[in-house]
């Protein structure tokens, strides 16, 4: 029975993590038969299947300032509620004709009811799914109260409204043990967990024409030794840690890229990396424009390349995030069969360490049996096959799109009494 899944978020572009767990959500649904249709501010994905809305972007104008008068103060101006009711309305109407247009029959919100970076669309979307009763799959990435930026705020009203809401029509989904746990306390609303995924029951198919002219285009020498960080350029990647860790390497020969942008925080973090690693001597390239979202880099011809032509030349993954959700570039590295240091963030160490991977660890500093352990990787390839082959057996059972397809259908039972 095929069913027309609506997909709805500020934003479904680039390579964020809420936007490539989107897409890896849609190849599983359609890998099923089932047909994937997406509603945004910004929008890369196929014209006949997008909706897009300027307005629903959180960088919008109109959203921005709203913002600036919501965050960092108390009290709440009559105008300002009036424009965030303005706003709400105006988005409404157009999920509405979202919901119309393509006769969808699930919606699947991604982090729109989670995260207040868009006060009105997340009313918008409460609203909306109450009066039409559809059903719905909440995916929440992070919550407001994980972020210390929201903490003060005029608008506790609609966060205890909208993000999320306690709706029958609503099932929650969250990606980690803590959040399923905080969300229970918080709100009442019972959850399930599931976490990112990636499909390797098929490993990558690397295309070594694209990677060549990659690896040329970054100016990779034969020599040198990439040593990759995966992320976008914010603060709680911890890339500071990444530069220390090349430092502390001391052999020239390793050079150390940045695959993403610098994201939704501004560039001041960016500016300083860049003098960080200028002041210690470590040489840092950025490559992130050029890298596309691996399941929808539609246009691979123009030049434009996907994450999966930049892995295949990492000798090494540094992933020390002080904070995440989950961490898609952990499983990534697992994926290309790459050695990764891993900082041991909250989630790491509650629902992934106890699974027996085998990598570089570092407890927020890195000492010199970090250094030590990462040069015996580097160096042995015995130790470093042994490594990644049984990263990827682990992985292969635990985050896999057999795993994701398997909660998505318990899901859909509930809806509908039969599966998919």
């Amino acid at each position: 029975m095929k069913k027309k899944f609506g997909f709805i978020s500020t934003r479904f572009s680039g390579t964020d993590g809420v936007t490539l767990e989107a897409s890896k959500w849609a190849e599983v649904l359609k890998q099923h038969h089932h047909e994937a249709y997406w509603f945004a501010g910004e929008l890369d994905r196929e014209p006949e299947n997008s909706y897009l809305v300027p307005e629903a972007h959180f960088k919008h104008p109109q959203n921005e300032a709203l913002n600036n008068e919501i965050f960092g103060r108390k009290r709440r101006e009559l105008e300002t509620t009036e424009r965030i009711i303005h706003q709400k309305d105006y988005l409404k109407k157009h999920l509405r004709l979202f919901i119309e247009k393509y006769s969808i029959d699930i919606l699947i919100v991604q982090n729109a009811l989670t995260i207040p970076l868009h006060i009105p669309l997340g009313i918008a979307l409460t609203e909306t799914i109450a009066e039409t009763q559809i059903p719905t799959i909440a995916h929440h990435h992070d919550f407001y109260w994980e972020r210390t930026r929201f903490i003060i705020n005029a608008v506790g009203d609609y966060l205890r409204m909208a993000f999320p809401p306690n709706l029958h029509s609503i099932q929650h989904v969250v990606i980690n043990s803590s959040a399923q746990e905080e969300l229970a306390h918080r709100t009442g609303i019972a959850s399930i967990i599931i976490p990112n995924v990636l499909d390797f029951e098929c490993p990558p198919k690397i295309n070594r024409d694209r990677t060549s002219k990659l690896r040329e285009s970054i100016g990779l020498s034969s020599s040198d030794i990439m040593i990759l960080q995966p992320t976008r350029i914010i603060q709680r990647k911890g890339i500071e840690h990444a530069i220390e860790f090349v430092k502390k390497l001391n052999n020239p020969r390793y050079k150390l890229f940045i695959s993403h942008e610098a994201g939704d925080e501004g560039f001041e973090y960016q500016d300083w990396i860049q003098e960080n690693a200028l002041s210690q001597g470590v040489d840092l390239r950025l490559i992130n424009s050029r890298i596309a979202d691996p399941w929808n880099n539609r246009h691979p011809e123009e030049g434009r390349y996907s994450l999966w032509d930049v892995y295949p030349h990492a000798d090494f993954i540094t992933f020390p995030s002080l904070y995440e959700g989950f961490g898609n570039a952990f499983l990534e590295a697992i994926y290309f069969k790459k050695p990764i240091l891993i900082n041991r963030y909250a989630t790491f160490v509650r629902d992934i360490e106890p699974l027996g991977f085998d990598m570089i660890v570092m407890d927020q500093y890195i000492t010199k049996k970090t250094i030590k352990s990462a040069q015996d990787v580097l160096e042995n390839e015995d130790r470093r096959t042994h490594m990644v082959e049984k990263n990827y057996d682990i992985a292969t059972r635990h985050y896999s799109f057999s795993v994701l397809w398997n909660n998505l259908n318990y899901m859909i039972v509930k809806y509908f009494g039969v599966k998919l």
